[in-house]
């Protein structure tokens, strides 16, 4: 690679050598009439091609012109170009002043340089743009055109033109044939070649007329309708389709085609992105000692990533899993060096342990992420459940209050609404007793409340790309049911959101639209994965877990919320909650039985004390019914 390297520079320089001499003698034959008085300037002639070759070629080294792949030449390059000439025309024009000045000759024209620079413009940028047009025309020759697919790209903004670009420089079997875009301006408009054919609602007949083979969405921004529409359109006509990944996953506005990746269920899943006041987040962020618990798992992790990006004075790492922290450390050291990071391996059970960490690093703001989530599990230890989401907020809390915190956000869930499992009510108990603090003492303490989370460890679009890796067949509790769903970044940005806004006791819930059905979402991702469901990949039905509701909901029946500054999240009004009293005394017998392992009692306690809890009708799992 390096001696390939050293040959191609080694090369363009005997060739500027030899435009630098034409150049010369081509400026002098000019100004001379076409040469007429041209053999009375030999030694004139002679020493401004030895100026310019000692010149020329030092300026265009200093100014890169031997250091690029002249292939990928663009705009940036031919400016470069033109000030490496700029400036060794310049050279060139002292050096003849001072010769003029010296009287070394008796005649030396000074207006042959500014000719000479205009040659050697055209020379030594066409020499390089010419390296570019003959590796496109290799790269083009080399695609199997005969065989090539025939593409049709959705969007012919900047990705799209790139996306096209770069499959006409590179040797792939693609060929881009035409746009669709829903800008009226860029109708029958052509990019690098290549025809806005129609709009959106045109893909399904210019598909047949075209003959296209595949479809490129290339709007990274596109809502989770557009991606669906253009999803079904293929899907009815047996074309596979690809999507640009969206903005959040681009770096720098670097995009490639080999970025281009097989849609997935979260692109069709996907609403209008969550928009964040940043603003209000970065005050309550920037400069701040901020703690995460849970900061190992799947929404601590993501908590971390963009709690970073405001630059707090200190970002606490708590978890009790030792890897997990692990992973999230080296994450962030890579991707924020300067960021003072503190990774603490502890249990949100281990009072003193907090005590210890919340005293020493004496956080502002605490993202309360830490929690046993799995529905089944729970409902198989029950007493996990409560020691863990219960006590272990209690801990976190009561320690809190204690080193007085700015402010704290729990993290919690849908399944806290009239609960039906265990997991659910232990969540809905920790949100009481966050609730009851900020009341109790003023202080900013919050709930976010949110559907199911897409991605996250445990859920269930990794279970059924397991299951139809292996074959299948996909397993659904009931065809009827149905849950809220969003990605990681739109959870995390609601807490952010929340964080900021939160004043003390509120819940906060995300707009999340309707509930999106189970089968249908396990049908899609076989779609997606090529094969058909029912005929390649079999579904089949389990029945309901325990603990387990056909739909779930954000808040309780006849609850009120209230907009927010946000448009996409929403405030419940004060909740009904137990006094301080009343609260205090539950936890303390859930402890007792905890301890004593009584898991039927803690069920009896928590449907006595949670607002629409029927944690009693779900029956006890079996082994087979956990997974």
């Amino acid at each position: 690679m390096k001696s390939g390297y050293i040959v191609r520079n080694r090369s363009l320089l005997i060739g500027d050598l030899f435009l630098i001499a034409v150049s010369v003698l081509g400026s002098f034959v000019l100004r001379l009439n076409f040469g007429t008085r041209l053999g009375d300037f030999q030694k004139q002639i002679a020493t401004m091609i030895l100026l310019a070759w000692i010149v020329k070629p030092l300026v265009y080294y200093r100014f890169g012109l031997y250091r690029r792949v002249w292939a990928y030449a663009s705009v940036n390059e031919l400016k470069q170009i033109a000030v490496a000439v700029s400036v060794a025309s310049v050279v060139m024009f002292a050096l003849v002043s001072v010769i003029q000045v010296l009287h070394i000759f008796p005649e030396f024209p000074r207006a042959a340089v500014p000719i000479d620079f205009l040659f050697s413009l055209v020379s030594v940028g066409g020499v390089r743009f010419a390296l570019r047009i003959w590796a496109e025309s290799q790269a083009w020759s080399r695609s199997p055109l005969g065989r090539a697919k025939r593409v049709l790209v959705v969007g012919a903004g900047n990705a799209g033109a790139l996306v096209v670009r770069e499959i006409q420089k590179s040797p792939m079997a693609l060929q881009p044939v035409c746009f669709v875009d829903d800008d009226p301006a860029k109708q029958k408009q052509e990019i690098y070649g290549v025809r806005v054919a129609g709009m959106l609602k045109d893909i399904a007949r210019l598909a047949e007329i075209y003959h296209i083979d595949e479809v490129f969405i290339a709007i990274p921004s596109a809502s989770g309708r557009v991606v669906r529409n253009v999803a079904d359109i293929c899907r009815q006509r047996g074309i596979p389709f690809r999507t640009m990944p969206s903005l959040n996953e681009l770096i720098d506005g670097k995009i490639s085609v080999n970025r281009l990746r097989e849609v997935e269920i979260t692109d069709l899943l996907r609403r209008e992105p969550v928009k964040i006041d940043d603003q209000l987040v970065g005050q309550s962020l920037n400069g701040k000692r901020v703690l995460v618990t849970g900061a190992g798992g799947s929404i601590g992790r993501e908590l971390c990533r963009q709690v970073a990006r405001w630059k707090p004075a200190e970002l606490v790492l708590l978890g009790h899993g030792e890897n997990s922290i692990f992973e999230t450390l080296l994450e962030l050291e890579e991707s924020f060096p300067s960021l003072d990071i503190r990774p603490i391996i502890a249990d949100v059970r281990d009072r003193k342990r907090l005590e210890y960490t919340f005293g020493r690093y004496q956080p502002q703001v605490i993202f309360h992420a830490a929690a046993h989530k799995h529905v089944p599990l729970m409902q198989a230890n029950v007493e996990d459940a409560i020691t863990n989401n219960v006590l272990g907020t209690c801990n976190v809390v009561e320690v809190a209050l204690s080193v007085n915190v700015e402010r704290l956000v729990m993290i919690s869930t849908d399944k806290a609404v009239c609960p039906t499992s265990v997991y659910g009510a232990s969540k809905r108990l920790a949100e009481m007793l966050v609730l009851d603090a900020a009341h109790r003492t003023g202080q900013a303490f919050s709930v976010v409340r949110f559907g199911n989370v897409l991605g996250s460890r445990g859920s269930i679009i990794p279970l059924f790309k397991r299951q139809i890796a292996n074959g299948g067949p996909v397993t659904i509790t009931h065809r009827d049911m149905y849950r809220y769903f969003m990605t990681i970044p739109e959870a995390v940005h609601l807490v952010l959101q929340a964080s900021a806004m939160g004043k003390g006791s509120e819940v906060f819930v995300l707009n999340m639209g309707e509930q999106i059905r189970i089968l249908s979402l396990a049908e899609d991702l076989i779609r997606l994965s090529g094969l058909e469901p029912g005929k390649d990949i079999e579904i089949i039905f389990t029945g309901i877990r325990p603990g387990e509701k056909l739909r779930e909901a954000l808040w309780d029946e006849g609850a009120v919320y209230q907009p927010t500054s946000h448009p996409d999240v929403l405030r419940l009004a004060d909740n009904d909650l137990p006094t301080s009293a009343k609260l205090s005394q539950a936890v303390d017998q859930l402890r007792q039985l905890a301890q004593a392992g009584d898991a039927d009692a803690i069920i009896s306690e928590m449907d006595a004390l949670i607002p629409g809890a029927t944690i009693r009708a779900a029956p006890q799992p079996e082994l087979t019914a956990i997974m």
